[in-house]
């Protein structure tokens, strides 16, 4: 039997965020007006209570007092994008590192478009932090909830811990 998907509304800083599951696993995460983000299907079913203790760790995280996150995520992609938001996963709070250092880490330094548009697809927003890749040259290339969003989200771990640290390739 395939797990039911459920869905979330939770609200942020950010605007109201989307969160998906599959009963077990968080599957999706994302904010307004991102790219991919899908709209709840008919046979979605809305449990606001299964998303209660990732709501509170999310606001955790956006007052500062959180800088990891212990949620269990599923994210759905293809071998390679799914290597590339284990990466991901491995950048510490507030801590930038380039596309570049990105390709190197998942083993193929050439790879730094790919490694891109694998990280515009990663369909759980914050908890797999894709807003820390920035372009080689520190610019905010590049993000799926925009770039608004990204900078709040950069800015927000720089006050928290004090100051970001870029890790260049």
């Amino acid at each position: 039997m395939t797990p039911r998907t459920r869905f979330g509304l939770l609200t942020s800083p950010l605007g109201e965020l989307l969160a998906v599951c599959d009963g077990t696993f968080l599957t999706g995460l994302y904010t307004p007006g991102a790219k991919g983000k899908p709209e709840p299907a008919a046979d979605w079913t809305r449990d606001d209570r299964w998303f209660e203790s990732i709501h509170e760790r999310l606001l955790e995280y956006f007052a500062g007092r959180l800088s990891e996150f212990d949620i269990r995520v599923r994210p759905a992609g293809t071998p390679f994008q799914e290597i590339v938001w284990a990466e991901l996963m491995r950048i510490p709070y507030a801590t930038t590192i380039t596309y570049g250092e990105l390709a190197r880490r998942v083993g193929d330094p050439k790879a730094s478009r790919a490694v891109g548009a694998a990280n515009g697809r990663n369909p759980v927003a914050i908890i797999v932090p894709c807003h820390r890749v920035i372009g080689a040259n520190g610019s905010m290339t590049g993000y799926g909830g925009g770039i608004d969003i990204k900078r709040k989200l950069l800015d927000l771990e720089r006050n928290a811990f004090g100051r970001l640290t870029t890790r260049a390739s």
